[in-house]
């Protein structure tokens, strides 16, 4: 039980949100909550108390949290109707915990700021897991002194902690941390199809390069992943997708060239024409597979 509970709002009860929305409850903190979809079972039994819509979490609450899926829908929740801008009164704090444009995170804030609130975008790094084990890495972007006031809410969600630096740096650190994520996942699914291919154990493989070099988060816990052939999510293929196209349009608007990420998006693209948008990002591996005529744990010719 938390010595100073405090009021927290939270709007999005998906995979992530779910348990990062227990954790808070579990912390002795007052939650309102409201969600798109179905509310989950675990927060129905609760302390939470549910709200009819974004605006009636951000009238009751003061620290107003977001985690939804993409651009559009962090700005339909902040900025509809019945949003969660209708329901602000001066001094509250929004968090967006989702990953979206730094480039309309910016002005977000901005539209926030002017009704006299503060803002921080904080979107997570960990996948369901960290979620679910309160280990996610947290890349805050924003003032300093609204994030000292809300790190002890994220010090019940994650571990890493991190203010990157002013509004709109927590996403553009986040999609740094997808493209490394996902030509990761590529490496490790390349390493380990070659190896099966080969004629080599690729459980075995995988346990021998845990101890060198190549080891990675990515390795243990994907690689794992694509040996036993468990693909559900997890972190959805479409959602990862959507985080490169951030990049690309980023980069593109930079003047960058990400060769490697492009060819990731396309390994995620094929992915989807063969019905797995909804796969793990872990799945990537289906589409060399696909390209291979081999999968791991396939036979060697």
């Amino acid at each position: 039980m938390t010595s100073h509970p405090l009021r927290i709002g939270f709007i999005g009860l998906g995979i992530m949100g779910t348990p990062m929305a227990g954790h808070l409850i579990k912390a002795g903190h007052q939650l309102f909550v409201y969600t798109h979809g179905k509310m989950p079972a675990e927060i129905a039994a609760s302390s939470a108390t549910q709200c009819l819509n974004a605006r009636g979490v951000a009238e009751r609450a003061d620290i107003i949290i977001t985690m939804v899926p993409d651009t559009p829908d962090v700005a339909d929740v902040l900025f509809a109707e019945q949003g969660v801008a209708m329901g602000l009164s001066p001094g509250k704090i929004v968090v967006d915990m989702s990953s979206i444009s730094p480039v309309e995170t910016k002005d977000f804030a901005r539209r926030i700021e002017a009704l006299g609130c503060e803002y921080l975008d904080a979107p997570v790094s960990g996948g369901d897991v960290g979620a679910r084990n309160a280990t996610l890495s947290i890349m805050v972007g924003g003032k300093p002194e609204v994030f000292e006031r809300v790190r002890p809410v994220f010090e019940v969600l994650g571990k890493n902690i991190t203010l990157v630096g002013g509004h709109g740096d927590g996403q553009t650190c986040k999609v740094a941390n997808q493209i490394v994520v996902a030509l990761t996942i590529h490496a490790v699914a390349e390493g380990l199809l070659f190896a099966a291919r080969a004629g080599a154990d690729p459980a075995k493989v995988r346990q021998a390069l845990m101890g060198g070099l190549a080891t990675s988060r990515i390795l243990e816990v994907h690689g794992e992943r694509m040996i036993q052939r468990r693909f559900d999510p997890g972190f959805r293929i479409a959602l990862h997708q959507k985080d490169l196209n951030l990049a690309l349009n980023a980069a593109k608007s930079l003047g960058l060239a990400l060769p490697a990420t492009a060819t990731a998006q396309q390994l995620f693209s094929a992915c989807v024409a063969h019905g797995g948008a909804g796969w793990d990002h872990s799945a990537l591996v289906r589409a060399l597979e696909q390209l291979n005529h081999f999968e791991i744990g396939g036979q060697p010719g």
